[in-house]
């Protein structure tokens, strides 16, 4: 059986009586208070051999008793329990000790290992004046939810906060990517330097290494001056690289160098430049495939993935909508706009939708309701109507546009074969057809890349020289000084 005196503190009786009933069975002698005043008492006297503390209590908060039982017993763990179920009290509760934190509901069998591992081989507590002068973090944190996914986020990236580790975060779009590297970098011991974040996808890829890592006068056409890079701008802080899966193998090479050997050169520069910047990474892309065909260097991933981070699709935790949509309500009230409330039926509605833009959709959807309606409470009808219209828009813009693309064709072969008496257009329709489909699209894809002929050629999947060959041949009007 098991040994030691457990002191259980929480205001609420029947938690009490439950985690002294499942501790009790396994062996452990269980002392339990409603107050911070009695389980000070019992620490201060030397009292048992581990705590279990709810945050909110009647006469102190228990973040603030845990700061004073690591002064006199900084040996003693200190398991956190909260309802308060967000990264920000994960991260109060580590910096202050805490052997763990423990969200409610918890599961029993889990405050049982916990409390075995702790007895085992207590940890030493990270608590420090550094982390107790912080004082305070931001409230309005939006990385919020209750499920268990999202709980083993929190404690992983409060332990992550007071280190230099690497991080590459994972996940699809939409889900949060950016909101965590920030995080990793407003609550840990840079949050006083620069967080640099740049984006691969939305740079053409001969700029990458400028960009990253700055150049100097006369280094290439157009550079009248030396540049400074996001590793310069960043020094002693955080560098962001987003969508690193869309990094070039060459600038790769030169991210690797900064990585192994924490120095770089800008591009036309010879002298080394010292790199004293945290990287978080993070892609939606699958980086072990890339590496497997060839598009992303193998030893680069080992060293951005020392601690991988992946972030759940909303999908995948459904019982964090209530909460989300709460918050994003409070929000927009908080900036001016009407507080809205959503009706219990509604919300069941919002829960049962496959959120294909994840977070951010929901967020979009929150701030429209509270804008185009002026009911205080919006109900199924409304909540229905908007679902259905997001999910037509989500159809026609991913596997439904081969369907309805061709449709459209379909009907306008019809018509195009129909206008010729004998049922037969003149030969060479193919050609035609093609024409007509292909100038339009090339345009499109010009213009969603500001003419840059080179975003659009890879947008377009050809060859940049094959993408100038159709724009000479179709005539398709080019932006003046575009790529």
């Amino acid at each position: 059986m098991a040994e030691g005196t457990i002191l259980v503190a929480d205001d609420d009786s029947s938690i009490r009586t439950v985690i002294g009933h499942a501790l009790g069975r396994e062996g452990y002698d269980v002392r339990s208070t409603g107050n911070a005043a009695t389980l000070w008492r019992w620490v201060s006297e030397g009292d048992g051999d581990l705590v279990i503390t709810d945050v909110i209590m009647p006469d102190e908060d228990g973040l603030n008793l845990l700061t004073r039982i690591n002064k006199i017993r900084p040996e003693l763990p200190v398991v956190v329990m909260s309802a308060r179920n967000t990264m920000l009290m994960a991260i109060r509760a580590t910096e202050r000790g805490a052997y763990e934190y423990l969200p409610k509901p918890f599961d029993l069998n889990e405050l049982a290992r916990i409390v075995e591992r702790a007895l085992v081989s207590p940890a030493a507590t990270q608590q420090g004046e550094d982390a107790v002068q912080r004082g305070a973090l931001d409230e309005t944190m939006p990385l919020i939810g209750r499920s268990p996914v999202m709980q083993d986020l929190y404690r992983l990236l409060a332990r992550l906060v007071g280190t230099d580790l690497t991080v590459l975060i994972s996940g699809p779009s939409g889900t949060g990517k950016e909101l965590v590297a920030r995080a990793l970098h407003d609550y840990g011991k840079r949050r006083h330097r620069p967080f640099v974040p740049i984006n691969m996808a939305a740079i053409p890829h001969e700029l990458i290494e400028s960009e990253l890592f700055g150049h100097e006068k006369g280094a290439f056409t157009g550079a009248t001056a030396r540049g400074i890079g996001k590793f310069e701008q960043a020094e002693g802080g955080t560098l962001f690289l987003d969508e690193i899966g869309d990094m070039p193998i060459e600038a790769q090479t030169r991210l690797l160098r900064v990585l192994q050997q924490g120095e770089f050169t800008t591009v036309g520069g010879r002298r080394s430049i010292s790199a004293d910047v945290r990287i978080v990474a993070a892609t939606n892309r699958n980086l072990r495939q890339f590496v497997r065909q060839g598009l992303f260097r193998e030893d680069l991933f080992y060293r951005l993935n020392v601690v991988p981070v992946r972030l759940p699709a909303l999908k995948d935790r459904v019982e964090d909508i209530p909460d989300l949509v709460q918050h994003f309500l409070s929000m927009a009230a908080d900036e001016g706009l009407p507080q809205k409330t959503i009706a219990a039926e509604a919300m069941t509605l919002l829960k049962s939708h496959s959120w294909p833009g994840n977070v951010r959709e929901l967020e979009n959807l929150a701030r429209r309701l509270t804008v185009m309606y002026a009911e205080e409470t919006i109900d199924t009808q409304v909540v229905r109507a908007e679902l259905e219209e997001a999910s037509a828009g989500t159809t026609q813009d991913s596997s439904g546009t081969a369907d309805s693309f061709g449709d459209s064709i379909e009907r306008h072969l019809s018509r195009y074969f129909a206008a010729h008496e004998d049922g037969l257009p003149p030969s060479g329709i193919y050609r035609r057809i093609i024409k007509e489909v292909e100038r339009p699209l090339i345009a499109m894809c010009l213009s969603a890349t500001r003419g840059n002929q080179i975003r659009a050629a890879k947008l377009l999947g050809l060859n940049r020289n094959t993408l100038r060959k159709k724009i000479s041949e179709l005539q398709i009007p080019v932006v003046r000084g575009a790529q």
